[in-house]
């Protein structure tokens, strides 16, 4: 079976159109998941959304940003944690489709996949608490990906791969008993590049590598440059190299 992973898209369609443009040119990827964060950051929310939602051949779950922008849609508690980007979200629950709402509204949180019995555990980042909401900050401290870290921060889940996004940088992980695999942020590099994984994955072996796809930010920077996004040029500076 091989399976692509895409994470962190983050408001940037161009990356994403990438990501699916090569994806479309495979014969051989059995699924594709993406591991949420589809707003944030970046101006085309409802660009990636639309890209997502009409691939029957992508199964998605939500992000934390993806639940900050529904809390305030809600009138729910939004995370302290998250504070600094509030009027950012906020500007996207406004701007944020109907339609598009409801997509967000659907996805789950994690998802558990079952091939030659064994287990991928696919999900956001990991959870102190999956039950509770973002307000309540469910998702724990992001840490750097060792074995020990990764091991100690998924304790509890038993998978044979473990998907996951949230921390940005690309980790490849490997243990006796766990492939650990974050592909990087597809939407928020510093470079013009989006990041996929893919995984080979048998029952008597699992193998992966991380693509780095590159693509033609002009139209990307386009909407950027023309939108009037709040901290916009924060973002910029920290998760697109200030590219202008």
């Amino acid at each position: 079976m091989k399976v692509m992973l895409l994470t962190d898209i983050h408001g940037n369609a161009s990356a994403l159109r990438a990501a699916l443009s090569y994806l479309d040119q495979q014969s051989d990827i059995d699924a594709v998941y993406c591991l949420g964060d589809l707003v944030g950051v970046g101006p085309e929310h409802n660009e990636v959304i639309e890209l997502l939602k009409h691939r029957s051949d992508i199964q998605t779950i939500s992000g934390n940003h993806d639940e900050c922008v529904l809390a305030l849609i809600h009138g729910e508690t939004y995370p302290d944690s998250y504070r600094h980007a509030k009027e950012h979200h906020q500007w996207i629950a406004n701007t944020l489709t109907h339609e598009n709402q409801k997509y967000l509204e659907g996805l789950p949180r994690v998802l558990n996949i079952t091939h030659q019995e064994q287990i991928m555990h696919l999900t956001h980042y990991a959870y102190a608490d999956l039950t509770k909401k973002i307000g309540d900050e469910p998702l724990k401290p992001a840490v750097e990906g060792t074995k020990e870290n990764l091991s100690v921060l998924f304790a509890g889940t038993h998978a044979r791969i473990i998907g996951f996004g949230h921390h940005h940088p690309a980790q490849q992980v490997e243990t006796n008993q766990t492939l650990y695999i974050n592909p990087g942020a597809l939407g928020c590099q510093q470079t013009t590049v989006a990041p996929v994984a893919i995984v080979n994955w048998e029952k008597d072996h699992v193998r992966s590598e991380i693509l780095m796809i590159p693509y033609d930010d002009r139209p990307f920077l386009n909407v950027l440059n023309t939108t009037e996004m709040p901290e916009r040029e924060l973002m910029r500076r920290l998760f697109f190299g200030n590219r202008t």
